[in-house]
C-alpha cells in the first residue's frame, strides 16, 4: 500500500466555483487509484483546475490539438520509473489539469453531478500517470475503463448512465 500521498490542488480558474468537498474527493480519487494499483512508496500528484481557454492552450502546446479538452495528464514517470522528490523521497507521478468548465458541460450531458465528473476525470488521469493508455483502444483501453469504474464504485460514485469514450 502507498505510504504517504500528497495531492497538491490549485484552482487557477474563475469560471466555476469549486463545490465544497471536491478537494477531499480529488484526494480520495488519487488514493483509491494508487491502492487499486498496489502502488508502493510515497507519491506526489499535482491537480490543477483551469478554464477552457487555458486547457485549449495547453492542448495546443503539448499535443498540437487546437481545441479544449476535459483533462490533460502529464506523467513524470515511464515504465513504472518515476522522478523522486529529494526532500521527501516521494515519487513524483505528474500533473493532472482539469477544465472545470468542460467538466460542468459533461456532467450536464451525462446527467450526473459535477463531483462525479471531476472524480472520473481525476481517476482517468491518475491511470495515465500510472502508465495506462487508451489512445489505441484494445485491451489496455478496456482495462483502464474497468479500473476507473472499480475506483469510482469504491468511492460510491457508480456510473448511472452510459458515456462514450472520446476518440482522440
Amino acid at each position: 500500500m502507498a505510504d504517504k500521498i500528497k495531492v497538491i490542488i490549485t484552482d487557477d480558474q474563475k469560471a466555476v466555483k469549486i463545490p465544497s468537498g471536491v478537494r477531499l474527493l480529488i484526494r480520495r480519487c488519487c488514493n483509491a487509484s494508487l491502492q487499486l494499483e498496489q502502488f508502493v512508496g510515497s507519491a506526489e500528484i499535482s491537480v490543477r483546475f483551469v478554464d477552457n481557454e487555458t486547457i485549449r492552450e495547453l492542448n495546443r502546446q503539448h499535443r498540437k490539438i487546437d481545441s479544449e479538452t476535459d483533462v490533460l495528464s502529464f506523467p513524470l514517470g515511464e515504465n513504472g520509473v518515476y522522478d523522486v522528490n529529494p526532500e521527501t523521497g516521494a515519487f513524483v507521478l505528474g500533473d493532472i489539469v482539469i477544465s472545470v468548465e468542460k467538466a460542468v458541460a459533461q456532467a450536464e450531458e451525462y446527467g450526473h453531478s459535477l463531483e462525479r465528473e471531476l472524480a472520473f476525470l481525476t481517476v482517468h488521469s491518475m491511470f495515465h500517470l500510472l502508465g495506462y493508455d487508451h489512445v489505441n483502444g484494445g485491451l489496455q483501453a478496456v482495462r483502464m475503463r474497468e479500473k476507473e469504474e472499480t475506483v469510482l464504485t469504491q468511492l460510491g460514485l457508480k456510473r448511472n448512465g452510459s458515456y462514450y469514450m472520446d476518440e482522440e
